[in-house]
């Protein structure tokens, strides 16, 4: 099933979608049990759709993973659509929020080359070839010049 194909009062939804956005858990208190509740935000290829996460959910999903809904239920709040696992669906992490972080603070880049075991002046190599930026630059002999 695919996000534009969710409409809300819908049941036996089955999706698999990326996690976008995470606001932050909140607490709540209900029949005297405490609990957490957290929105994401899905997307596929066809949209967006908010997901409600509840207590044990809210810590097992990470921005960036990839998750899987099984038998999901989706309402509608403030005239949009909202999914949830509802009491008898199940939120399955199926990859992995990727570990690299994009940044261009320089003590960030410090923080992870310093973790990479990188001394101050060293670059990361990805490609192990000794070259410092990761890539094969085509060496051009001083003959092959045509001025």
């Amino acid at each position: 099933m695919e996000i534009k194909d969710i409409k809300a009062n819908q049941g036996k939804i089955d999706l698999i979608a990326d996690v976008v956005s995470k606001d932050q858990p909140r607490t709540f208190e209900k029949f005297g049990k405490a609990g957490r509740v957290c929105n994401v935000k899905l997307r596929d290829k066809s949209g967006d759709v908010v997901l409600t996460l509840w207590n044990d959910d809210v810590e097992s999903v990470k921005l960036g993973d990839k998750i899987h809904v099984q038998n999901g239920w989706c309402s509608e709040y403030k005239g949009e659509r909202q999914l949830s696992a509802g009491k008898f669906g199940k939120i399955a992490v199926v990859g992995s929020a990727a570990n690299q972080v994009m940044s261009n603070d320089p003590a960030m880049v410090d923080r992870q080359r310093k973790a990479a075991g990188k001394k101050d002046g060293d670059f990361f190599d990805d490609d192990d070839d000794g070259d410092e930026d990761g890539d094969d630059p085509e060496v051009i002999e001083e003959e092959e010049f045509v001025e």
